[in-house]
């Protein structure tokens, strides 16, 4: 049984315009989120304060919402060529009146995937706070030592082999809606959180680089997301990984020198 009736192309047509407005309304609103909890931050002293302080469930739960806003932000942008391959495959299935899914039911279990991702951040976020190893609950790390281990790491991992691996899949959408192809809504559910999961182990470290850079430091994200996007879209995507993971071991160790001089 053929799963497409004709090899998708990348033609944006109509039903992918309103796709990709969708998205960009998804995304400037978390954005727009983001913007609002920097100000806030500005008017809460108690969020900058770095001495150990117990979270309430209101802590938590911003601090969830917080870190699930800035990664649909910088992940969904990324995703987006994965995201209009599949509903250009559904959109082929509809006129062949074949069986189809709406590509928001993909795009949920993309998200989940990088939700699920949120919850262990907030966790770690918590974990570096109640240590004072933050300006504040959502500050920049105030340990070189903590800050150059994190960087190092990030370095390192952007040489591994599991790291292409999981980059590949990120490049090539086609491929992944090909080979990983399943029916149904649960299906779609199943594809996208798969997809996401690529991604989350493509870039976890990349993202807990924030605690280094500042958890809400706006600039730092922006930089981040662009370089994800750089890293994911580019044909030389594979050295942009090689050169920046140069860069976050030199730049952990000038901070390991640092702490020592």
């Amino acid at each position: 049984m053929r799963l497409f009736s004709q090899k998708p192309n990348l033609v944006i047509n109509r039903d992918q315009l309103v796709i990709i407005i969708g998205l960009v309304i998804i995304v400037a609103l978390s954005w727009a989120y983001m913007i609002h909890i920097a100000r806030a931050m500005d008017d809460d002293m108690s969020m900058a304060m770095p001495q150990m302080m117990a979270w309430s469930w209101i802590d938590w739960w911003s601090m969830f919402l917080m870190w699930t806003a800035m990664m649909i932000a910088m992940m969904v942008p990324s995703a987006t060529p994965t995201i209009l391959i599949y509903a250009k495959v559904n959109q082929n299935r509809r006129q062949n009146s074949l069986a189809y899914v709406s590509t928001s039911v993909f795009l949920f279990g993309y998200l989940l995937a990088w939700t699920a991702f949120s919850m262990v951040a907030t966790i770690g976020n918590w974990l570096i706070h109640t240590q004072g190893f933050l300006t504040g609950m959502m500050g920049a790390s105030t340990s070189n030592i903590l800050g150059a281990a994190l960087l190092i790491a990030a370095g390192i991992y952007q040489w591994t082999p599991f790291k292409y691996s999981c980059l590949n899949h990120c490049r090539t959408p086609l491929g992944f809606i090909m080979t990983e192809w399943k029916e149904g809504k649960l299906g779609a559910i199943t594809m996208g959180v798969k997809h996401g999961s690529y991604c989350v182990a493509c870039c976890w470290l990349l993202m807990a680089l924030l605690f280094v850079l500042g958890v809400m430091n706006l600039l730092w994200i922006s930089l981040l997301a662009g370089f994800v996007l750089l890293e994911k879209l580019l044909p030389q995507g594979l050295w942009v990984s090689k050169i920046s993971g140069l860069g976050f071991i030199a730049w952990g160790v000038i901070l390991i020198s640092v702490n020592y001089t």
